[in-house]
């Protein structure tokens, strides 16, 4: 019995077009898995270091993210902002933002105070919001940006009370006329607020993109394994075919 192999232009092309989209998949969920290991090894190395006092002598530009800080100054109880979308613990709820301007200065750094739940019976009702006045210390931590979440549609023009999907610092700054940094930052401390701050870790899913990396490289593999396997053909009946053909003029000749 021989074997051969009969490729075909078709399904070698598509088998190419699967293999190639898995490998790149795969590749790209491996790099985020090790983009992630190495923000996880910078926030640890960072969370044992002293917090950094930002103010009139320190600026939040200067210090890196994940660092830990500490701030004194008020909180600008006219803009308030919300993050929408932003489950916590299972329940639907909002990320509160507010300016907060730094002692001092006439500097403003963006704080995420916190989460709240939302009004289960009229989404566009905002929960009562506490906001401490006069002059404040608060601790967090440093962020470049908030995660952000699919926008759909057009993004709303920033105003006070504005429920948005995502922030920008940039438009938050020409909208409110108010000189910010360019970094953000987490509260981690208690002002009394009733706000919760379980903030998720930006370093969460390592095992989760490993594991989706290991399935689109399995995917690949498996296309490459069927397509080797739908074009062999054996070749024991047209060795059959053959031998009946040649018995048959045998016995016209012998006749």
């Amino acid at each position: 019995m021989s074997i051969s192999f009969r490729l075909k232009f078709f399904p070698f092309v598509a088998t190419v077009v699967v293999v190639s989209i898995g490998i790149s998949l795969a590749q790209w969920q491996t790099r985020r898995a090790l983009e992630k290991e190495q923000i996880a090894g910078q926030i640890k190395a960072l969370s044992q270091q002293p917090a950094v006092h930002v103010g009139s002598e320190k600026a939040l530009s200067s210090i890196p993210p994940f660092s830990h800080v500490v701030m004194r100054g008020e909180y600008v109880a006219q803009w308030p902002l919300y993050l929408d979308n932003r489950p916590m613990q299972g329940n639907a709820g909002l990320y509160v933002l507010m300016p907060f301007r730094l002692e001092g200065t006439q500097s403003y750094v963006l704080v995420a105070r916190g989460w709240q739940a939302r009004n289960q019976q009229d989404r566009k009702m905002l929960p009562p919001l506490s906001t401490p006045t006069g002059t404040v210390e608060i601790e967090g931590i440093v962020r470049q940006q908030l995660d952000r979440v699919m926008q759909l549609g057009q993004a709303d023009v920033l105003k006070p009370a504005a429920i948005v999907q995502n922030i920008d610092i940039a438009q938050l700054a020409q909208q409110s006329r108010l000189s910010f940094e360019p970094l953000i930052v987490e509260q981690v401390s208690d002002t009394g607020d009733g706000l919760l701050r379980q903030w998720p870790m930006p370093s969460a899913g390592v095992e989760k993109h490993r594991a989706y990396a290991f399935q689109w490289y399995a995917l690949s593999a498996m296309a490459c394994l069927f397509f080797v396997v739908t074009g062999i053909r054996r070749g024991k009946h047209k060795v059959s075919d053959t031998n009946a053909h040649h018995s048959a003029t045998d016995h016209a000749t012998t006749r």
